[in-house]
């Protein structure tokens, strides 16, 4: 390292600065304008934390700065999946050992003020204050220097409240009594966060290069200290461009600052990147992603995160995304190092089941991506209709030789639903509106024909029912309508659906699964089940409960749950929904089960780039997603192929041993049915219905291969698919390179 990168002087000791006790006299006055309680309530309050904080750092050593405590993670069965270690103890750096570099970068860009201050930042504080009288006691801005994010990282809990920031400062400011600068810029080197498990940046430097931190040049270390801003935002694996970006920040700041040299300065920014790829881990990997997920969303609801789905502008959106990052990149961080007991819903038996449904009926489609993925790919998400919590989920299927990170396309990504959304967005919601099964609809061809049925086939006048069997485009469009987009999307909108988009309410082939962004296995999953539930939603987590190292609860265990459908109309959707497996012309009626009844929906858009198959027993909701990451057309692809064949392998194997259970009864009154009418079911059609034909499983000659296509929903919709049994195959790419249709 050359001269300009060494020799940062840092005194050890401070004179006593009176502003100090000003600026924290400020900051509590704005707080007891703002909360509006008497001075007792307050002050009180404040001495106590002064005490305590006094105490937290008279009773730290060293030791305190090395420790991690790992988080153990449980089964349905409570026995251990896996832990979370930070593995502070193995990687920690003293300060001589710590490149001067990395010390340089981090007071450039997150304080620089360090070496002066006495643990805050007198002017950050103020800001600070202003913005909590204004925000109405909500705490927005941190203006934390280094010693108030080691403060925050050892000693506090991740709740947002001003009472957590008072605490933070007294903290810091007894840390920086006992503690020369030198020591907080070693613990702080040493206890921050890198993304991806890594705490410290010796750790880090292990992850991402492979080496000790003291090998990194310059450009690699300022990258490194770019991550702990925001470890989500600036993930080099999910986000190398943000890191990047960053990384060139920090350099700027450092050389304006006359840290470094211009001559240095030129070649870090010009020195191309390059990052260890993670190891691959098994398929339970795809358990580890969401249970680290629902963690950390429970333990951010316990902290007094408000969580939201819709927003009113983009710079509401954006504003609420960066609290969310912050607030997750925080809990996140606690699960690694807080000795936490995790105990979850995740029945390993049934897991194994799920992947080896996925891996083995689409086993036929064997492309690969040049990150050595399969191009086709599937997910699922199984539910305990019982409790409403998650018993099983599978992200999608790698290869020994994969080399991309791990993405969990059972929430991660999101996809156009097809004819699956039509339940959840027009059926039940007209079911609550007066409609029953045997209700009449108009199935006649539209006059502007916006949208058509399969084929141009028409009914005339037919139950909703046999609608809903046939999945008819014509009649879903006309009930849309009807009931109005604003109105069936608040349904959505209350079962957490996070893919809505303006833009969705807008055009009115949403209804047939034409959504801008679209959904995933877990949200549609926890759909189905509320219907299956009588109309209950429950959020769909698979957290049972978390406890500290102590064993007292931090997340309890309760479900959150609220009504989406009247119990009726959810009865009837179900019983509907049955008849689509069990009678003609239903189109998921080869998922039937031997000692089970089962209630299941299709779905497949444009030119088979996506297929769905959503259904419930008594006992288990699972919802089934096959295509590309890339929106590309998949051979012999329909909801009735191979997500019914995952489906009923995997339900098939789950039900075994199961006591056959019923779905809940309903009662109507035909009579006096406002929409009852005889049909008037008739052939009306463009083009002549064909046969029912074979369907056959890909050839191992298949690879999955596809020319490129735009998803999105079409006019089109199969009422001659033919059912789906177990010794049923699906097309090979010779014989299916036509069907194009939404089911």
């Amino acid at each position: 390292m050359s001269k300009e990168n060494k020799g940062v002087k840092i005194p050890k000791k401070q004179k006593k600065v009176k502003v100090f006790w000003i600026v924290l006299a400020v900051f509590l006055c704005a707080i007891g304008a703002v909360v509006a309680a008497s001075w007792n309530k307050i002050i009180g309050p404040c001495i106590e934390m002064h005490a305590n904080a006094g105490v937290l750092v008279a009773e730290s050593s060293e030791n305190t700065f090395k420790a991690s405590q790992t988080s153990l993670v449980y089964d349905s069965e409570g026995e251990l999946m896996f832990d979370l270690r930070g593995e502070k103890d193995v990687y920690y750096l003293e300060y001589d050992e710590i490149p001067d570099a990395a010390k340089l970068a981090m007071i450039s860009i997150e304080d620089k003020k360090f070496v002066n201050h006495r643990g805050v930042d007198p002017k950050a504080i103020i800001r600070a204050a202003v913005a909590l009288v204004k925000n109405a006691g909500e705490v927005t801005q941190g203006g934390s220097t280094i010693t108030q994010q080691l403060s925050r990282n050892v000693f506090l809990t991740h709740k947002v409240s001003w009472q957590r920031k008072v605490e933070e400062i007294f903290i810091s400011f007894e840390l920086e009594k006992k503690y020369s600068k030198e020591d907080i810029m070693e613990f702080y080197l040493n206890n921050i966060y890198f993304s991806n498990g890594y705490y410290g940046i010796q750790a880090a430097s292990q992850g991402y290069f492979g080496k000790n931190v003291d090998e990194l040049s310059l450009s690699q270390i300022a990258f490194l200290c770019a991550i702990p801003n925001s470890p989500t935002l600036y993930d080099p694996h999910d986000h190398p461009e943000n890191t990047v970006k960053r990384r060139d920040r920090i350099l700027e700041e450092m050389l304006e600052d006359e840290v470094i040299s211009q001559e240095q300065y030129d070649a870090a920014v010009a020195e191309e990147i390059t990052v260890v790829r993670k190891q691959k881990k098994d398929v339970n990997d795809y358990v580890e992603t969401f249970v680290l997920k629902c963690s950390v969303e429970a333990l951010m609801k316990e902290g007094g995160f408000q969580f939201k789905n819709t927003f009113d502008s983009e710079e509401e959106e954006t504003a609420y995304n960066e609290e969310y990052s912050a607030f997750y990149d925080e809990c996140l961080q606690s699960l690694y190092v807080g000795g936490y007991r995790i105990y979850t819903s995740i029945d390993l038996d049934m897991q194994n089941e799920l992947q080896k449904a996925v891996n083995s009926k689409l086993s036929g489609f064997t492309g690969l991506t040049d990150d050595g993925d399969f191009k086709v790919q599937g997910s699922a998400t199984c539910i305990d209709n019982e409790t409403g919590r998650v018993v099983a989920i599978v992200g999608g299927r790698k290869t020994d030789d994969s080399t991309s990170y791990t993405l969990n396309r059972a929430y991660q990504s999101y996809r156009q639903p097809g004819s699956a959304i039509k339940p959840l967005l027009v059926f039940t919601p007209i079911l609550e509106r007066g409609m029953n099964p045997y209700s009449t609809v108009d199935d006649s061809k539209l006059e502007d024909e916006a949208v058509s049925n399969s084929g141009g086939n028409y009914a005339g006048r037919i139950t909703l029912r046999k609608a809903v069997q046939k999945s008819s485009n014509v009649v879903t469009y006309r009930l849309y309508e009807e009931l109005t987009p604003s109105v069936s999307l608040e349904y959505l909108e209350e079962m957490n659906f996070k893919g809505l988009e303006p833009e969705d309410y807008k055009y009115m082939t949403t209804c047939l699964g034409g959504f801008t962004r679209g959904t995933n296995t877990l949200e549609m999953a926890a759909a189905y089940a509320a219907i299956e539930n009588e109309g209950i939603y429950r959020t769909p987590t698979c957290i049972v409960k978390i406890t500290n190292a102590a064993g007292e609860d931090l997340v309890a265990d309760v479900i959150e749950e609220k009504r989406i459908y009247q119990s009726d109309a959810a009865a009837m959707m179900t019983d509907i929904l049955q008849s689509v497996v069990d009678s003609e012309p239903g189109t998921a009626r080869g998922c039937k089960l031997y000692n089970q009844p089962a209630a299941a929906k299709t779905g497949t858009t444009t030119d088979n780039t996506d297929g769905w198959l959503c259904g419930y027993t008594p006992y288990y909701t699972t919802a089934v997603w096959v295509g590309q990451d890339q929106v590309k057309k998949v051979s012999g692809l329909s909801g009735a192929t191979y997500p019914a064949y995952i489906w009923t392998m995997f339900m098939k194997e789950v039900h075994e041993d199961l006591p056959r259970e019923a779905f809940p009864s309903y009662s109507i009154d035909k009579e006096n049915d406002p929409y009852y009418a005889p049909e008037t079911e008739s052939s009306a059609s463009e083009t002549e219905v064909t046969e029912d034909t074979a369907i056959t499983e890909p050839s191992s000659e298949n690879t999955g291969n596809a020319s490129t296509s735009n998803g999105g929903p079409s006019n089109e919709e199969p009422t001659t698919e033919a059912p789906v049994t177990p010794d049923t195959e699906a097309p090979t790419e010779e014989s299916n390179g036509t069907q194009d249709a939404e089911e």
